[in-house]
């Protein structure tokens, strides 16, 4: 009969409790210590209004959501992708469907539900959960936690780390451990925005007038790196800084790194993405006569409000320009961004514990027992599902990691 070991996950979002799931399934002992009073907080906040876990769109399409980390997570994400997920749900009870975007959304449309059934079958298989517990320090292998104004010491035979990334730190994600792992000699990223809006120099007029309005159907583009085009079509708003909506998140990755390049990314706006050029050009061929360059607009390209706040906003004296200069322009509006929000408003992060530091169960080649898991890792996506599908994913395969090294393992740590 195998020696039942103790396993100690810091972290009771996806990531920790997937871990604790697999870790207790084979029989080891689980403890879960959080900071907070209760587990999974930012999803019960995401979720409040519609719970999206994943996406039904093919494997070969949902991998390369996650960039230039998309062959490091294919593992993971190929053995427990949107399908094994849903099958996951229904085994809780929470039945799942598919939107019409592709989008995979639990049935009742709410985190609360799936999150209480979860807990309630991690308890009663024996998983224990330490709330309130903050994670102070990792020296010496011992994990260092506050409880209450007391230190608690805490040993065990391996240890889960699903500690989050930077984003909505009140949540309990503050990143606080780049600085334990760096000192232990993992190689770390700093945790940047991802997901997240973006400044630019708006007037005084525009922010008044316009700050709030939604940005619809328009198609945003900007240059990657390496000269590509990403393009994308929706919507977003303009806020009083720049920026915001699931359009701009689709593209942060890209933006945030050409402000790192250049000082100031540059993207493209096209204000009628349902009329090609030669279509708005000839629309734009109408004489004006005596009315205003707004009625104008208005009247040949159907253009107002927001959208022609923007052609005053980004154009010099766009009134005197010919047909079919403003007609390219119309298609491809010049922005400025100069710079990410803050990685406190964004809904995700980049950066992390870096690929090269873990092998390919997730355990830190420096710390020998120590693996991580979720948004710690150095990874990002865009939103749709997919940043809580390779959560739960990663969660798992630092769970079996445990189990496998734990099988073979001498003394405890």
């Amino acid at each position: 009969m195998k020696p039942v070991k103790t396993v100690v996950v810091v972290g009771a979002g996806p990531a920790g409790l997937m871990a604790a799931e697999v870790i207790r399934a084979a029989g080891h002992r689980v403890a879960v210590y959080d900071a907070k009073p209760s587990a999974c907080r930012k999803v019960l906040l995401a979720g409040t209004s519609g719970l999206n876990i994943s996406h039904a769109e093919p494997f070969a399409e949902f991998i390369q959501r996650y960039y230039d980390k998309a062959d490091w997570l294919a593992p993971a994400l190929h053995e427990f992708n949107a399908d094994a997920l849903r099958e996951w749900c229904q085994g809780l009870g929470i039945s799942t469907f598919v939107g019409s975007s592709g989008r995979v959304f639990t049935e009742q449309m709410k985190a609360a539900p799936l999150v209480r059934h979860w807990l309630k079958r991690l308890r009663e298989s024996g998983v224990e959960f330490h709330m309130r517990h903050k994670l102070m320090d990792m020296a010496d292998r011992t994990l260092r936690f506050e409880h209450q104004g007391e230190t608690v010491d805490v040993q065990a035979d391996a240890v889960v780390l699903a500690l989050g990334g930077g984003s909505w730190p009140q949540l309990g994600s503050d990143g606080s451990w780049q600085r334990w792992l760096e000192e232990a000699g993992v190689k770390v990223l700093p945790l940047r925005s991802a997901n997240c809006g973006f400044d630019c120099t708006w007037s005084e007029h525009l922010k008044e007038r316009f700050a709030g309005q939604p940005l619809k159907n328009v198609v945003m583009s900007v240059q990657t790196g390496d000269g590509y085009k990403l393009e994308r079509r929706g919507e977003c708003v303009i806020t009083q800084s720049g920026l915001e909506g699931s359009l701009v998140y689709a593209l942060s990755k890209a933006l945030r790194e050409q402000i790192d390049q250049k000082g100031h990314a540059e993207l493209s706006l096209d204000l009628l993405p349902d009329l090609s050029l030669a279509q708005l050009t000839d629309r734009l061929g109408s004489k004006r006569a005596k009315e205003s360059f707004g009625k104008y607009l208005k009247r040949t390209a159907g253009l107002g409000g927001v959208k022609a706040a923007l052609v005053y906003e980004c154009l010099e004296r766009p009134q005197t320009l010919s047909q079919e200069k403003l007609a390219k322009h119309l298609k491809a509006l010049p922005i400025r961004l100069e710079r990410t929000r803050p990685i406190e408003e964004a809904i995700s992060s980049a950066g992390g514990v870096c690929q090269s530091a873990l092998d390919q169960n997730l355990m830190l080649t420096q710390l020998p027992g120590f693996f991580c898991a979720g948004e710690m890792l150095d990874w990002e996506a865009p939103t749709g599902g997919y940043l809580l599908t390779a959560c739960f994913a990663t969660g798992r395969l630092a769970g079996r990691g445990v189990c496998t090294h734990l099988h073979g393992q001498g003394p405890s740590l």
